[in-house]
Parts: C-alpha cells; sequence; structure tokens
C-alpha cells in the first residue's frame, strides 16, 4: 500500500489489470470471453465430421419441418411454402397400409395418410418443443443457480432444498402427472417439462459459480464497487456458463424422448396428431403380428427413425461441444500432455 498525492492505491486492485484479465481468452482461473467459448466450439465443430453430419441432419429435419405446409400466425402467413405431397391430416390419399412407393415413399398408414408428410410435419412438434423447452428452462435453472452460488449462506441452503423437492421426483414421472392434470398440448407438454427441467441446470451452474467466484478478477471487481448484479452477468456466469451449454445441447434430445414417450402413451397431442411419438400410438398394433398376419412396419419404423436421428444427432453434438470446452481434451489433441 502506497500513497501518492493524498490517495490510497492498493496493489492487485487497479483498473488496468482488471481490463488485461477481461481482455484475455485463456482456460484455468483466468476471464474467458464468452466470443472466445464460440469460437473454440465453431473450431471444434467444423474439425469434427461427425458432428458436421449431424448438423446437417438437425438442420435438414428442421428445415422440412419448417417448410413443410405453410406457417400462419395470428391469422398472417410468414411462410408460404408446402413441400409436403399430401396435406398430413388428410385420410384416404391412398389405401390403408399400403407400402412405401415412388407415390407414398414411406408407404401410408391405417387411415391412408401420407407418412412422409406426416414425418416432415411432425417435425415441427418435436422440435420446437424441444428447443423452447430448452431455452426457457435454461434461462430460469442459470438465474435461480446463480443466485444460490453466488449469495451463498441461507440464500443457498433455501434454494437448494426447493430444488431437492424437484429432484425427489422422477423426472418423466412428473411430466406425466402435469400433463395428466393440466392436459395435453403444445404449451401444457412445454410447461411440464420445464418444471421437469431447470432444475439442472440449476445445480450444475450453482457448482461451477462457487468455484468461479473466488477467482481473482470477480474479487477485483468487486473492491472497484460493481454491483453484484454486474459482477454475476459480466464476471461470473460468462466463465461458468460452458457445462450448461454442454447440459443445454444434450436436453434438446432429451426433451424429444420425452415428449415421444407422452405421445405414444397417449398423452402428449389429440389423436390424429402428425407428432413422431402420437403417429407410434396411433400404430402401436403393428408392432408385432399374429401367426399369419402382415407386419406393417412402415407405420412404426420411420416415425421412430426420425426420433433416432434427430436425438442421436443432438447427442453427438453435444458430445463434441463438451470435448470443446474441455481444457484437457483440447490439450491432449494439440499433443500437449496426458
Amino acid at each position: 500500500m502506497s500513497t501518492k498525492r493524498g490517495r490510497i492505491r492498493i496493489s492487485g486492485f487497479e483498473t488496468e489489470r482488471i481490463e488485461e484479465h477481461e481482455s484475455t481468452d485463456v482456460h484455468g482461473d483466468e476471464y474467458t470471453e464468452p466470443e472466445g467459448i464460440l469460437h473454440r466450439i465453431v473450431s471444434r465443430l467444423l474439425r469434427d465430421r461427425l458432428a458436421l453430419a449431424s448438423i446437417v441432419i438437425v438442420v435438414l429435419m428442421a428445415v422440412a419441418a419448417l417448410v413443410a405446409r405453410p406457417w400462419t400466425v395470428f391469422g398472417v402467413t410468414v411462410q408460404p411454402l408446402s413441400l409436403a405431397p399430401f396435406d398430413p391430416t388428410e385420410s384416404a390419399v391412398a389405401g390403408p397400409h399400403e407400402m412405401p412407393s415412388a407415390a407414398h415413399l414411406m408407404g401410408t398408414d391405417r387411415l391412408g395418410r401420407d407418412i412422409f408428410s406426416r414425418v416432415m410435419i411432425g417435425g415441427r412438434y418435436s422440435i420446437s418443443i424441444g428447443l423452447v423447452v430448452t431455452v426457457i428452462a435454461s434461462v430460469v435453472g442459470v438465474l435461480y443457480g446463480s443466485a444460490a452460488g453466488y449469495f451463498g449462506g441461507r440464500v443457498d441452503t433455501v434454494l437448494m432444498r426447493v430444488l431437492d423437492l424437484v429432484f425427489a421426483f422422477p423426472g418423466l414421472v412428473l411430466a406425466l402427472v402435469l400433463v395428466a392434470l393440466f392436459g395435453g398440448g403444445f404449451w401444457p407438454l412445454v410447461g411440464a417439462f420445464v418444471v421437469v427441467g431447470w432444475a439442472s441446470y440449476a445445480r450444475i451452474i450453482r457448482g461451477e459459480i462457487l468455484k468461479v467466484k473466488q477467482n481473482e478478477y470477480v474479487m477485483a471487481a468487486k473492491a472497484l464497487g460493481a454491483r453484484d448484479r454486474s459482477v454475476v452477468l459480466r464476471h461470473i456466469i460468462p466463465n461458468a456458463i460452458a457445462p450448461v451449454v454442454v447440459q443445454a445441447t444434450l436436453s434438446v434430445g432429451t426433451v424429444v424422448i420425452g415428449v415421444a414417450a407422452l405421445g405414444f402413451l397417449g398423452l402428449g397431442f389429440d389423436p390424429g396428431t402428425p407428432e413422431w411419438g402420437t403417429m407410434l400410438d396411433g400404430e402401436r398394433d403393428t408392432l408385432a403380428t399374429g401367426a399369419g398376419g402382415t407386419w406393417y412396419w412402415w407405420a412404426t419404423v420411420f416415425p421412430g427413425l426420425m426420433i433416432f436421428l434427430f436425438v442421436m444427432a443432438m447427442n453427438v453434438i453435444g458430445d463434441a461441444i463438451n470435448d470443446a470446452l474441455d481444457t484437457q481434451v483440447d490439450d491432449v489433441g494439440r499433443g500437449g500432455g496426458g
């Protein structure tokens, strides 16, 4: 500690050092800009052929769902394209349970509806619910867990006990109960899976913040008089967000499986809705046939294949992002130790 011109200067808390920390993109206990995290993720994905193939699959499925039929919002058509060859809700476009052919690439179901058209439009339900749930649950969980980890003490204790109550119930069972109580449909399903999913983000970010808040740049920001909100949003969360990004990527596939499971149980959407799980529920009796019966395999194989491809692709992308944010994997890839 030294004095100069009547002012006290505390070594280690200079503004220049804070700015230096904020502009440094390194690993460990140093400050990491969000742009640095994004650069690492993009670089890793571009080097991983399997991850790139998975991204292509996800993009194609999302685009197909978007342009399958016109998209109307509040009576205004915002997407006029209709690439699905048939109306997914129209029955008797062909005979019931016709095999895949040039006219019907994936065959028809028991009501003569074109399965290819229904699979295309089905992505709107499954994929959109997965994305919406992930965004809402991650935001709620990050804010909740950040408050618990940053303030600590009694605040942390109370907030974590609430979290324990959520984890006391199996996730899918709790979602099933909520949907059974409040009904199915898009937003009831979103609400049910948000109630189930936000807790995992809260626990992850809370654990990371307990470590990050001890770093030097956080203490320096506090010493310079930064408000708690600024410290959390500008200095702590950006350096603790990496595991949350990985969790969010993997959770999209998990939510899609959950929605399909409820649909298969008849608790998701109304019967006849072209949602992948609901399509499986409508054709469940074709999963097995008796002696001498005909197996209409295409009625369940193609909706199930869409679920499998999307979830598998999201898991591959999540693994690639996890590797990108794992400093040990990155160091080994560059010829480091380990």
